[in-house]
């Protein structure tokens, strides 16, 4: 399994026999989509586009299996809504036996049925830019704490090739109030279930494509 990460939100996670995007709106902040024809595509929030001849397009709560792809999506209340609504999508995806999470711009006090439903997590990919718009250090540290992944992918800072609609904090300084240093700063994650020996959770920084 192969993941690599290309701005904002946007992971791709390939497998032998699938691959998924997700939260590929990389036109709405001035980058070229990068979701291949075939694709599982996922969206934990609001969009705009639609992406050409997926396998699948999945932007809701439910169970899905898709080419040897387990998926869950868990309501959410998104970073910015009143207490009570739910109109964001957390996922539980599982690649070949590795558990992989992605939060998106939740609130970042997460109950206990949500935990429940996301369960153990080799793989937790969440964003840290704050300002108001989506997770901050702190936020996400909260969540973080809760779910005790294995590995913790940072997305969604600020990065001058990415026209956001709200500033978002440097990956530098989000590090820093997270208080983790970085394992190491990679341009693709490549692992297997059997990789996951560690019981302390890690921080991997990977590099935009």
């Amino acid at each position: 399994m192969e993941l690599q990460y290309y701005g904002a939100n946007c992971v791709r996670i390939a497998g032998k026999k699938a691959a998924v995007t997700i939260d590929d709106n990389l036109s709405e902040v001035g980058l070229k989509s990068v979701t291949k024809v075939g694709d599982i595509v996922l969206f934990s929030g609001p969009h705009k586009d639609s992406p050409k001849d997926p396998k699948l397009v999945i932007d809701q709560p439910g169970e899905y299996e898709v080419s040897d792809v387990s998926i869950q999506g868990i309501a959410a209340r998104s970073h910015i809504d009143e207490a009570g609504k739910l109109n964001a999508t957390m996922f539980k995806l599982i690649v070949e036996d590795v558990r992989i999470a992605v939060v998106g711009h939740v609130y970042p006090e997460l109950n206990d049925k949500q935990l429940e439903a996301l369960g153990t997590i080799d793989i937790l990919i969440i964003p840290v830019g704050g300002n108001g718009y989506t997770l901050d250090p702190v936020g996400a540290l909260k969540i973080i704490k809760k779910i005790e992944p294995k590995l913790v992918i940072p997305t969604h800072y600020a990065d001058k090739a990415v026209k956001y609609e709200v500033p978002q904090q440097e990956l530098e300084v989000a590090i820093k109030e997270l208080a983790m240093e970085p394992k190491e700063t990679i341009d693709k994650l490549k692992l297997k279930a059997s990789d996951f020996i560690s019981d302390v959770t890690q921080l991997v920084i990977l590099q935009r494509q």
